[in-house]
């Protein structure tokens, strides 16, 4: 049995449109399948604007992508990780339609993918990505849910 990591959780929805189809029980449960350590965490889903906003402004990319992770605590020795994690409503539920996936099924997707980024993971190498993208598919399925890399 997978160790319960010990979780706080703050979740803002700043556009509200996927409030009650993703409500916090189901995020909660999303991130802690996640959690490899400890984490003081902040998902917060916003519009196109915001997300276009803080990809141009942090990452230097003019437009709003599924998902960004800021991490605070990337240092091995951190004792609590921290992040905060931002979905865009727009291009999730844009995604989610073109993948033929349910909402929930894909933010629950972005979701592990952001937590393990805040937890260090990162896919900038095919070795890295690799790793990553097994640790989803295995994260997901203990979720119920189907590998999101298969056609």
């Amino acid at each position: 049995m997978a160790v319960k990591n010990k979780l706080s959780l703050s979740v803002q929805y700043a556009d509200p449109r996927l409030q009650e189809l993703l409500p916090r029980p189901l995020l909660r449960k999303t991130v802690q399948a996640a959690l490899l350590f400890p984490a003081e965490l902040t998902l917060r889903f916003v519009a196109a604007e915001e997300g276009r906003s803080l990809n141009r402004d942090y990452r230097g990319k003019d437009y709003a992508t599924n998902v960004l992770t800021f991490a605070y605590t990337e240092d091995e020795d951190a004792e609590v990780t921290q992040a905060d994690i931002i979905l865009c409503t727009d291009v999730l539920e844009k995604e989610a339609a073109e993948q033929k996936k349910s909402v929930p099924e894909h933010a629950q997707h972005l979701i592990v993918h952001g937590v393990l980024h805040a937890q260090g993971y990162d896919h900038e190498t095919d070795e890295e990505a690799e790793e990553m993208e097994a640790l989803e598919v295995e994260i997901l399925a203990g979720l119920g849910l189907a590998n999101p890399y298969q056609e």
